[in-house]
């Protein structure tokens, strides 16, 4: 007599594969397959942040030379090159660098008349960004330059020359406060603390803020009273994750 069993098991397994396969085609399904597994995470990490407020040490201030209305385009160029050069005696005689007085944005072009669209006069301008290192001679700074004939203030802005001292005692209480975190959670958590296995971290702060006032025209002026700027404070910042090993 002849055993059927193996013949109907080997047709089940036919049935079970040819059923199989067409489920898979039917979803859409790409295959090999693959499946993974994560163990339970031995890190624990906390977000701890510090910061530290800090007063400016360095000005920077943008000066604007403008001349209007002048019969010939080396007429403006002259007027704007004797601005300019009275603006550096001034400085220097404050004891600004002439390496912290910059000169851009310079250019002169024709003004054209509304009857025939002809030229009738040249138009210059040109802006100097002076960096002021001692703050207490900003004002002195200010009310110089506009007396050596500049006609626009066009924006000053504060910043920290070295922020990396404010930097690092930021840091420092960002560390304590993500450690006292941890310790707090692994109290709650009935978990132990084990080394530090990695850190994170970012910063900010320290670069330069500006003050926002509108552009001033001293055209008309023959003396400035020096003005009372405050450079405020400026807050560094800084954000640490700490991994710690859980025991």
């Amino acid at each position: 007599m002849i055993d059927k069993k193996p013949v109907q098991t080997y047709l089940a397994v036919v049935a079970i594969t040819i059923a199989g396969l067409y489920v898979v085609h039917s979803l859409d399904i790409s295959y090999p397959l693959s499946m993974r597994t994560s163990s339970a995470s031995t890190e624990l990490s906390v977000v701890g942040e510090g910061e530290v407020d800090a007063v400016p040490d360095i000005a920077q201030v943008g000066v604007g030379i403008q001349v209007a209305n002048v019969p010939t385009a080396e007429e403006a160029q002259n007027q704007i090159a004797q601005v300019n050069n009275d603006l550096i005696k001034a400085m220097t005689s404050l004891g600004i660098d002439k390496k912290d007085l910059v000169t851009s944005n310079y250019s002169v072009f024709p003004g054209y008349s509304a009857e025939n669209s002809r030229i009738s006069s040249y138009n210059g301008n040109a802006t100097v960004t002076i960096k002021v290192r001692n703050m207490e001679k900003l004002a002195s700074v200010i009310t110089a330059a506009t007396n050596s004939g500049t006609n626009q203030v066009q924006g000053i802005s504060f910043s920290i020359d070295d922020p990396s001292q404010f930097r690092e005692a930021a840091r420092k209480e960002a560390i304590a406060d993500a450690r006292a975190q941890a310790e707090k959670l692994a109290k709650d958590l009935d978990i132990k603390l084990g080394k530090v296995v990695n850190v994170i971290e970012s910063q900010s702060g320290g670069g330069p803020i500006p003050y926002y006032a509108k552009s001033a025209d001293f055209m008309t002026a023959e003396t400035v009273e020096s003005p009372i700027i405050e450079p405020g404070t400026q807050t560094v910042t800084s954000t640490v994750t700490l991994f710690f090993e859980k025991r």
